[in-house]
Parts: structure tokens; C-alpha cells; sequence
């Protein structure tokens, strides 16, 4: 039973990161008029453009990965 558990844990945990790595990508420009940056998709390819904040912007540098939890896969 406690092997069933543990494999039932582990297979969430990784179909979670395989939903969640595909918002995220690697940050291909940024643009300090408008505190954008622009990802590159780690899943699909596709590239866009993401308003941050301020704080946010400043952590964010081209080459980086970088994640975006509040939309789906782009």
C-alpha cells in the first residue's frame, strides 16, 4: 500500500511540472520604457511579450528562465 502511495506522489508531482515548465521559458529581450520582456516558450517555441512589474523587471535579465504562473502555455 505504501509503495502504491508513493508512486501515485511521485506521478502528480511530475505531470505537474510538465504543465507548469511549459509557462515558462527563456527571456529573450527586455524593454525598460515599458518593463516588458520577451519569452520564448520552453514547449511550444513561441515567443511573447510580458508586461512585469517594476521589481519583477529588475530580476529578469535576457538569457534567464523564466516562468509565468497566471496565464496558460503560449
Amino acid at each position: 500500500m505504501k509503495k502504491l502511495i508513493v508512486l501515485a506522489a511521485i506521478a502528480i508531482g511530475m505531470a505537474s511540472c510538465t504543465k507548469e515548465s511549459c509557462n515558462c521559458g527563456v527571456i529573450q529581450s527586455d524593454n525598460i520604457n515599458d518593463y516588458s520582456v520577451v519569452i520564448r516558450n520552453s514547449c511550444s517555441g513561441n515567443n511573447k511579450t510580458f508586461y512585469l512589474s517594476e521589481g519583477d523587471w529588475m530580476n529578469a535579465h535576457p538569457g534567464d528562465d523564466y516562468c509565468i504562473t497566471n496565464v496558460d502555455s503560449w
